[in-house]
């Protein structure tokens, strides 16, 4: 239907993933119903339900502050990649699926006009001319 294969496969890692999504919603609501019940039998419905709503807000406080943590710290300053193969390789490294979304791209361009194919190989084996700073 909708490109053979690749789109079945697409659609079953989505249902898949939905699964699991839905299993673990799920999962993380009954159990904040068992927190909620067993608080229930030590202390008064209200406090109970207060108890459990600082649980799990503080777990989810720590699972924000654990994911976001040194963010910014990544940020190494790099050289800027001088030539086109270099861009093409950190494009690739950085984004992947966008790198292959743009080579697909570029091969079928050089299959409408095989004559890109040899300016675009002149510009990847082209030496850049500036120095590189160390």
């Amino acid at each position: 239907m909708f490109g053979g294969g690749l789109a079945r496969g697409l659609v079953k890692k989505a249902v898949a993933a939905a699964a699991a999504a839905g299993a673990a919603l799920v999962a993380v609501l009954f159990l904040g119903v068992a927190i909620f019940y067993a608080l229930c039998l030590i202390a008064p419905p209200l406090a109970a339900a207060a108890i459990t709503f600082l649980l799990f807000a503080f777990i989810a406080a720590l699972i924000a502050v654990l994911f976001l943590r040194g963010e910014g710290d990544d940020e190494e300053e790099e050289e800027e990649p001088s030539g086109i193969g270099e861009r093409a390789f950190m494009l690739f490294r950085e984004r992947p699926i966008l790198g292959t979304v743009a080579a697909l791209a570029g091969g079928w361009i050089f299959l409408r006009n095989p004559a890109l194919a040899s300016i675009v190989a002149a510009a990847f084996t082209e030496k850049s001319h500036t120095r590189r700073r160390r």
